[in-house]
């Protein structure tokens, strides 16, 4: 349910310059998800300049993103980490 968001939504919002994979994740699940449940994805354009910034003085990061997965009582039934590798494209 929330592999590819951020990945895909850093890829759309860093553009072609850039190389983003999905490295890692970890799913803590603190209760039955009954029902529909849904998560929220938000980049800030602040967390998508400090990616770009800290890319240009690295050449290469990794950035972790959590997002919690809730139940339509927005009772929380999992908790989601991603580690993202970010690195700017090699020029040919």
């Amino acid at each position: 349910m929330t592999d590819p968001f951020y990945m895909v939504m850093l890829m759309e919002n860093l553009g072609d310059g850039y190389i983003v994979w999905d490295k890692s994740a970890t799913v803590r699940f603190r209760r039955p998800g009954r029902g529909k449940v849904r998560a929220e994805f938000r980049l800030s354009e602040e967390t998508i300049e400090e990616i770009r910034a800290a890319v240009e003085r690295e050449g290469k990061i990794e950035r972790e993103f959590s997002v919690k997965v809730t139940d339509e009582g927005e009772e929380v039934v999992a908790e989601v980490t991603k580690l993202l590798h970010v690195r700017k494209k090699k020029e040919k």
